[in-house]
């Protein structure tokens, strides 16, 4: 992940503007951070009056802690998702993003890939009416081997660290969530979770880290509005420096008839990368893509994670 954001940065001309990388052991130099030198202390980092932005890459479980103390620190924060992996950790970064000097933007990048953005206009602009059932998919194969990723409590598993994208999507579409209800019919399957909306609309999203190898990503947003569907499909790969597709659609059908929108190639990262630097610029709030937002999609994630241990639909505060 930080070659997806070092590569953002470089596309944006400041490849030589990244100045550090913040790890505990040496790695191979970052191909679109030239200059960067590997620095294990975050201390020496957050004291460089140079440094004006933290990309958070790191594993789960430490992205509460460092993002803390960057904000106490007046830095701007591009914190990829999760937030953290307890609300307890979430609430308290998003307070002290309240008051610090610094910006804070959750990194839900799929805000950012042009046929979700697409979906999501159609949505705004009452193309497909009142939003009814939202499905939504993401499909990998099993990550390579880590230390961490593999254990639920440092990751936060597939619910937590993947299927965010899609809790996120959901609730970006349907609005304020009630419960969740999730099951997995064995215990190496997707998970499947419902969600039951305020509105009276209904959220639905498969999550699989199963898939063989060979097989590279894909996922899928299906829409049903009371005038309209729209339905959108990424197929392609997602590297940590590289993301490409397959020339893809959104699919629009209302009483008008039907209409496919391709979707060119484009690199979300960047876009989200420069989406946060005019926040930085203008010292503004990241409407597009709110740090609540972030809290609400985590909750969900959670509730879910719960469900399944527990087996039962599990309210939202």
């Amino acid at each position: 992940m930080a070659q997806a954001h070092a590569r953002a940065w470089s596309e944006l001309g400041l490849a030589d503007d990244i100045l550090y990388v913040n790890t505990l052991t040496d790695g191979a130099p970052l191909q679109h951070a030239p200059q960067a030198r590997f620095e294990p202390d975050l201390g020496v980092v957050l004291a460089d009056p140079r440094v004006g932005i933290v990309s958070v890459c790191t594993p789960t479980t430490t992205h509460a802690g460092i993002a803390l103390r960057a904000l106490r620190a007046g830095k701007n924060v591009l914190l990829e998702k999760p937030i953290a992996l307890t609300m307890a950790d979430a609430v308290a970064l998003r307070d002290e993003a309240a008051v610090s000097a610094g910006v804070l933007m959750v990194a839900h990048v799929v805000r950012f890939f042009d046929g979700y953005r697409l979906v999501r206009r159609s949505v705004e602009e009452g193309m497909l009416g009142s939003v009814l059932s939202v499905r939504a998919g993401r499909f990998s194969p099993a990550p390579r081997p880590s230390t961490w990723w593999h254990d639920d409590t440092q990751s936060g598993g597939v619910v937590v660290d993947f299927s965010i994208h899609d809790f996120d999507q959901l609730n970006l579409l349907l609005g304020i969530p009630l419960s969740v209800t999730a099951r997995r019919a064995r215990p190496d399957g997707p998970v499947e979770a419902t969600v039951d909306y305020a509105g009276g609309g209904v959220g639905h999203i498969t999550g699989f880290m199963g898939m063989p190898r060979g097989f590279t990503f894909a996922s899928t947003l299906d829409v049903v509005g009371s005038a309209g569907l729209a339905s959108h499909g990424f197929a392609g790969r997602l590297d940590s420096d590289e993301l490409s597709s397959a020339p893809d659609t959104v699919r629009l059908q209302t009483a008008a008839g039907v209409t496919e929108k391709l979707i060119g190639s484009h690199n979300p990262y960047r876009n989200q990368a420069e989406y946060f630097l005019e926040c930085v610029r203008s010292a503004s709030a990241p409407d597009f893509c709110p740090v609540d937002s972030a809290v609400l999609a985590l909750a969900v994630a959670l509730a879910a994670r719960e469900s399944l241990r527990s087996g039962d639909t599990v309210a939202l505060d």
